[in-house]
């Protein structure tokens, strides 16, 4: 049980040091000013009344009485948000299996690029089991998908520093959205109580 501790305690250390750069100078991404915790003022045309855009939202359920559904996942965070969306089911047996779970619940300010069922799909079985079962290289994965700060869409472009410790880079704007010039945003600006998600239809992987 000593291990999980120790990498829950390092996980939140990471967040908290990702904020910490968040705040200083913008040296290092053009959006370390952003860690602003609501949805842009001015939201772009395809958005819905509260922010979220894209095709794959319409796979969101819409009665607020389902825990997937938009006005749900905002009430809890992020990780248990996500296990009330049926579109990311893959994603959250992965964040169990690297018992990330709490830690990403307790992050404070977070945006999470999630990848949906589909997106694990891509991955061949075989590749995708052998990664399963390794949780060192499971974890740095997941935590590739993890940067500082609720992004709003207008945050979003640019080169941002993620707690693996590499960079992932997002180009676009509008509601119109890539990262890493391979994972298109199918569904943005999800709020959740600790984080804002961009669900994306590939899954990233560290260099």
């Amino acid at each position: 049980m000593k291990p999980k501790k120790t990498f829950a305690t390092l996980f939140a250390t990471g967040v908290a040091a990702l904020a910490l750069t968040a705040c200083a100078s913008g040296a290092t991404t053009s959006s370390a000013a952003g860690a602003s915790t609501a949805p842009s003022a001015t939201a772009s045309a395809g958005m819905s009344a509260s922010g979220e855009f894209g095709p794959g939202c319409a796979a969101v359920p819409t009665d607020p009485a389902n825990p997937g559904s938009f006005d749900a996942m905002a009430k809890v965070p992020v990780a248990t948000a996500a296990a009330g969306n049926p579109m990311l089911s893959t994603l959250v047996a992965a964040v169990q299996k690297a018992n990330l779970g709490d830690t990403l619940n307790s992050a404070q300010a977070i945006t999470v690029f999630a990848p949906t069922n589909d997106a694990f799909a891509k991955i061949p079985k075989a590749d995708l089991d052998k990664t399963l079962a390794d949780n060192a290289t499971l974890t740095k994965i997941l935590t590739y998908h993890v940067v500082a700060g609720k992004l709003a869409p207008d945050q979003l472009a640019g080169t941002h520093k993620t707690l693996q410790g590499g960079e992932l880079t997002v180009s676009g704007s509008g509601t119109d959205f890539t990262v890493n010039a391979t994972a298109k945003v199918v569904c943005g600006n999800v709020q959740t109580a600790n984080a804002t998600v961009y669900i994306i239809d590939s899954v990233l992987m560290p260099k």
